[in-house]
């Protein structure tokens, strides 16, 4: 089966994600209709959850904040974000790729 949550465009990794916003607390849900679902603490208003998105994947990745842009669905559930010089899947979302 191929992943069609991620894909790499020469070092920039393009991640594909679905949000539910207003969780009680951050985390990788696991595969949800072939994105990554996240939930989230943050609530879906004035751009909140998408800074809250970019910190929380930041410090996944180990890499500044401004390596990471929403580049699609900025006002939707769906998402579409790159990450420039991801280089490689931080160890939390490894097991998602084996599939």
């Amino acid at each position: 089966m191929q992943n069609t949550f991620f894909n790499w465009k020469n070092n920039n990794l393009i991640l594909h994600v679905i949000i539910q916003p207003r969780a009680s607390k951050d985390e990788i849900v696991g595969l949800h209709n072939g994105r990554l679902k996240i939930r989230l603490k943050a609530p879906p208003v004035d751009g909140k959850a998408n800074q809250h998105l970019v910190r929380y994947l930041a410090q996944l990745f180990r890499l500044p904040k401004n390596t990471i842009k929403v580049t699609k669905g900025q006002s939707s559930r769906l998402k579409t974000l790159q990450i420039n010089a991801a280089g490689q899947f931080p160890p939390l979302l490894q097991p998602f790729t084996a599939h």
